[in-house]
């Protein structure tokens, strides 16, 4: 499902020149396996889920998602992928109904489909009770809920989470 092979990437900085943010990173996770990147702040991890997710580009190293390269194939990519940064990236004029649905809709997913998916995720995230809150209104928790059905409206074959849990009232 996810192979990384000496991935690695440099940011350049006008002061300090170039400054290493992740040093030829190797790994493997198969379907159906919960893999987790552990390390310090500014270890490289968020830098490396960024990279698999095609919103940065590697400077070193071969990276496939579902069997895409995330260099010469991004869109192909992101088709088969879920991705929730840590930032919720929640819009307040739109209710957590209309968030997630819209995300849907940008998929291509056919209408009856939809709104199943979203019937089904918001019952099993609990979240019938904020449907029709707005992205203003919502807690920290909240919105990472909705962060998350958004990420997995489209039932991607690979979840990539960026600190999942901080702030989710459970």
């Amino acid at each position: 499902m996810i192979h990384v092979e000496q991935l690695s990437k440099s940011f350049d900085d006008l002061r300090r020149g170039s400054i290493v943010a992740l040093d030829s990173v190797s790994f493997d996770v198969e379907a159906g396996e919960i893999f987790g990147l552990l390390g310090p702040n500014g270890a490289g991890k968020t830098t490396c889920l960024r990279m698999l997710s095609t919103v940065l580009q590697p400077t070193g190293g071969v990276a496939t998602v579902a069997g895409y390269d995330v260099m010469t194939q991004p869109q192909d990519v992101r088709t088969h992928i879920g991705f929730m940064s840590c930032n919720t990236g929640i819009y307040d004029r739109m209710t957590a109904w209309e968030m997630v649905e819209y995300f849907g809709r940008l998929y291509d997913i056919e209408e009856n489909e939809l709104q199943e998916r979203l019937d089904r995720i918001f019952t099993t995230l609990q979240m019938n009770d904020i449907r029709d809150m707005l992205g203003s209104k919502m807690s920290t928790g909240m919105k990472q809920k909705v962060s998350i059905a958004r990420t997995i409206i489209h039932d991607p074959p690979v979840l990539i989470f960026d600190e999942p849990t901080s702030g989710l009232d459970v």
